[in-house]
């Protein structure tokens, strides 16, 4: 289900936010359109963090450290990352609007990244909003085989770190589905929803400031 907003109404992060917590999120039709659309999906895509699976040769590539993987150094370039073309994707649905309304949110520190670099340029990462104890993922990118499943990894790692309940990928691809993404009807989308909006996830459990082995981000999924 979608609806669409005038181009001219203004969407502030507070109403981003409440949006969340009632299960809609925005899309644009594309990055020329200036309108957004909210979409409340009848089949939503999550990944149950109690069951997150990490095939055998990612978790040799991730345990390499061939990656260097950071948090919310640089939202920007993930977000044009996130943009460009790809195999599958041919058009981006970030937009101006989309673009201006995260980057309050990392600013005011509800939007984070995962950023997974080699040799120093960025090759792959992916954002998202937390809200609670949700992470609802946005968007994924790599330029590098393997960069966009590091920063996945990466991610729940952190998310289980900080004790959240709830992963919502918005839908399932093939991609995801290697995870353990699941589609659940809306009812139950909404009563996992409801529970992972009460307290708070930590995104900083582990270290922001400094890199995390892989090693370390392998344990900590395997203990969890």
């Amino acid at each position: 289900m979608a609806s669409r907003e005038s181009a001219l109404v203004d969407i502030t992060p507070e109403v981003l936010l409440k949006a969340y917590a009632c299960g809609i999120f925005p899309m644009a039709e594309s990055a020329e359109d200036p309108a957004l659309y909210w979409i409340e999906p009848e089949r939503r895509g999550i990944i149950p963090l109690d069951r997150f699976h990490v095939p055998s040769r990612l978790a040799r590539t991730v345990r390499s450290d061939r990656f260097t993987v950071a948090v919310n150094r640089n939202f920007d370039a993930v977000l044009d990352g996130c943009s460009q073309p790809m195999p599958g994707r041919t058009r981006t649905w970030i937009n101006a609007r989309i673009r201006n309304l995260y980057r309050k949110l990392y600013d005011r520190g509800d939007c984070h990244t995962v950023e997974v670099y080699q040799d120093g340029e960025l090759v792959g990462g992916l954002y998202g909003v937390s809200l609670g104890r949700a992470f609802f993922g946005e968007s994924m990118f790599h330029r590098t085989r393997d960069a966009s499943k590091v920063a996945l990894v990466h991610l729940v790692a952190r998310l289980k770190a900080g004790h959240y309940r709830l992963l919502d990928t918005q839908f399932v691809t093939e991609h995801l589905r290697m995870f353990g993404a699941v589609e659940v009807s809306r009812p139950a989308y909404h009563k996992l929803l409801d529970a992972a909006l009460v307290g708070d996830g930590d995104f900083g459990a582990l270290a922001v400031d400094s890199p995390v082995s892989g090693s370390t981000i392998l344990t900590l999924l395997e203990a969890a």
